[in-house]
């Protein structure tokens, strides 16, 4: 396995990780700054009220997004299987 290919190989498992990352990862960024915001103007200074919104809008986010990650995951898992010949050969 040249270095080249290892490279590539780490490139598309990161890129991978940050698709599947992001539909959480922009949900709580949205609610978190929306709560923000409602805490700012309305005053309200409790730590704990954005736990709440912040869980059920991942929730919703993984139930939309769930079978797309899942698909994701699925198709480049089949594809570095299938890579395996060419990587062993090409040692």
């Amino acid at each position: 396995m040249t270095d080249t290919k290892i490279i590539e190989l780490s490139v598309q498992a990161m890129t991978i990780a940050a698709k599947l990352s992001a539909p959480m990862l922009v949900t709580a960024l949205v609610v978190g700054f929306v709560v923000s915001l409602f805490q700012s103007v309305t005053q309200i200074q409790e730590q704990t009220l954005s736990f709440v919104p912040k869980a059920a809008a991942i929730g919703i986010a993984l139930l939309l997004a769930g079978n797309w990650m899942l698909h994701e995951m699925i198709t480049y898992t089949e594809r570095l299987y299938a890579q395996i010949p060419d990587l062993i050969s090409g040692a």
